[in-house]
């Protein structure tokens, strides 16, 4: 059986960096006013730190995709050269 706090956590892995961030937004823009109860308050800043989680995560996993680009790419040029290197000498 699935807690109610695991569920909204599967649920926001689910999005994209994009509708966690527009989310997210609308969370802080609704905290900023206010006018909430202390519980609606507490909700929207736990559902808050797990969007902030989501982008978080899609960040991150978009720099290591991007190093990992780098580094093959980085890879690849220095076996080019090597490889010039080695027909250039006699």
């Amino acid at each position: 059986m699935t807690s109610e706090v695991e569920q909204p956590t599967a649920m926001s892995e689910a999005l994209g960096y994009e509708q966690a961030r527009d989310e997210l937004i609308e969370v802080v823009r609704r905290l900023e006013a206010g006018g909430t109860t202390l519980e609606e308050s507490l909700a929207l800043w736990e559902r808050g730190e797990e969007l902030a989680k989501v982008c978080r995560n899609r960040l991150d996993g978009a720099r290591a995709r991007l190093d990992a680009a780098l580094a093959e790419e980085s890879d690849s040029e220095e076996s080019e050269r090597e490889e010039t290197e080695r027909e250039d000498t006699p």
